[in-house]
Order: C-alpha cells, then structure tokens, then sequence
C-alpha cells in the first residue's frame, strides 16, 4: 500500500459539529502515522471589499492557507456547500483534492455524510478513492490595465445594482465574438458546476460538470429575446456595465466589490480546476433526482370519485 503524503483538514470553525468531527478525523488520521495540516474555511471567503478603501488587489493564489502545498494527497472539508466553495479557493492553486463531508444542510457538493464518516476515513487511508475535475473561473476587476480585485469561482459571477430590483445595462463581449447589449436586474456567467445554483433560480439549463462551456443568464430580462447562453469555455468574457451608478458584484454568494462604471470585469476559465474526491461512481443525474428531483416519475393522482 503507497504511504500518505499530509493530509489538509479544512473547518467550517462556526459550526460547533464541524469543529466536534474534526477533531476525530485528525485523531484517526494521526492515529495511522500521517500528519494533519488543519485550516479555518474563513480563509476562503474573500469578502466584500469596500468602496471607500483600497480594493483587494491580491491574486487568487492569497486565499491558500499557510502550510499547504502541492505535495497533499487530499483535503477534507468539513461544512455545508458555503465551506464547499470556500474550500475550492483555497485548493485550486495547488491542486489539491478535496473531500467533501456535509454537517450542512442540502449537501449539493457533498461526497459523503456524516453517517458515512467511518467508511470514508477506510477508503481515504486505504487509497481507494478517484478524482472528478470541475473547471473555475477567475473573476477580475480592472480599471483601465490595473486588476482592483480577484476571485477564484467555483459557481458564478453575479453583477447586478443596488437594489436587484433596478434595471441595469450592460455591453458584453464573449471571446471574438461582436459584442452584445442586455437590460436586465442583473447577469450572471456560470460554470456548469454553478448551473444548478443561482444561474438555475434564474431560468437557465442544467449543464453536465463534464461539458467545456460557461453559460451567461441574464436576471430577469426586460427583453422576451434575452435568454441563457451556453458557449465555449475558452472564451474569455468582458463584462462592461452601461449604468451610472455603481453595481454590485458577488461571487459564489460570499465574495465581491463595487463595479464602478469606469471598470470592466474580465471572466475567464482558470488553468486552476477544482478537483473533488469521489469514494464511489459520481452519478449526475443521481444526484439530481436526490437533491431537486430532477426526472422523478410523474405518478397519477388518485381517483378521487
């Protein structure tokens, strides 16, 4: 059997089960001889940066915590899809894998479950487990050639204003493409990872983690021919707002800044994917009928005479 490299160890530290579970795995873990590298997943959460002071100029690479480094066999994370997210900004750069254990709710981007725990940490140690690679984004905001703000996503890129309920402009240029001109409350570029996420909410399709695309939503289009775009995540996508008055920018629903309407957002597939632990076959539509039923079958009503 090959030996373990560290293993990382990445806590949601608000959720008192996360910090009572993390406790056992490090124990187990270093039971067996392998060290244990532990993070908070508040190192992934970048924040809102605030329009009245300096803007988070740092590169995505800022979000890995101290002690990481490439030679990890795996990170387990330990929270809801929120630590999921967070996780995958501290991972991506260096290529870890993450093992995704839910003490959350819903659990969309989890591989296993608490109930689960004692067979996972079996497989972890044993080697028997494969990766499954989802493609991210890199979210930038630019003034002119100087990058104000950075985020790796995993989900999406929202712009919209202050309050969603306005309507906003936006010109929009994918890849060599001409560009194009939307009204709507707001837009978000999704992976297809985030499209059974926000850009679902907003009417868009479901898209296999495995098809090389990104998919442009717009929220609620004041245009009957405004509607979800899928195209090739090779193109990068340039985001110019067409509105006076400052938006709002929100990534992966824990991470943004103001986009004023002298900047520009630049949205491009990032050479850094997220790579997920699988203990077992990642059956999509499985997971989609379990989550949001997704294909169940339609049962006639009783015949109520």
């Amino acid at each position: 059997m090959r030996s373990l490299p560290c293993i990382g160890l990445i806590v949601n530290d608000s959720k008192e089960i996360a910090v009572e579970v993390a406790l056992t795995i490090q124990s187990r873990i270093e039971s067996e001889g392998h060290s244990v590298i532990r993070a908070s997943s508040a190192g992934g959460l970048v924040g809102f940066a605030n329009p009245d002071q300096h803007m988070r100029m740092l590169g995505y690479n800022a979000c890995v915590p101290k002690g990481f480094d490439a030679s990890m066999a795996l990170a387990i994370v330990l929270g809801g899809d929120g630590t999921v997210l967070s996780a995958a900004r501290q991972t991506a750069p260096l290529q870890i894998p993450i093992l995704t254990i839910n003490t959350g709710h819903l659990g969309f981007l989890a591989e296993a479950y608490l109930a689960d725990l004692e067979d996972a940490l079996e497989q972890v140690l044993s080697m028997n487990w494969s990766v499954e690679t989802r493609s991210s984004l890199v979210v930038s905001v630019f003034r002119g050639e100087q990058r104000r703000w950075e985020a790796l996503s995993l989900n999406e890129m929202a712009l919209h204003r202050e309050p969603l309920t306005s309507m906003c402009h936006f010109e929009i240029a994918i890849g060599r493409h001409a560009p194009v001109d939307i009204s709507a409350d707001g837009v978000i570029l999704s992976t297809p990872t985030g499209s059974t996420a926000y850009a679902l909410s907003a009417g868009g399709p479901v898209i296999t983690p495995d098809c090389p695309v990104l998919q442009l939503a717009p929220i609620a289009p004041h245009s009957l021919a405004s509607r979800a775009l899928v195209f090739s995540d090779q193109e990068p996508v340039t985001i110019f707002p067409a509105t006076p008055e400052r938006l709002m920018m929100v990534v992966d629903g824990s991470a943004g800044c103001y986009v004023w309407p002298e900047d520009r957002v630049l949205i491009r597939r990032s050479d850094h994917p997220v790579k997920f632990v699988r203990l077992a076959d990642h059956e999509f539509f499985q997971v989609l009928r379990n989550k949001l039923g997704w294909g169940l079958p339609h049962v006639a009503k009783p015949d109520m005479q």
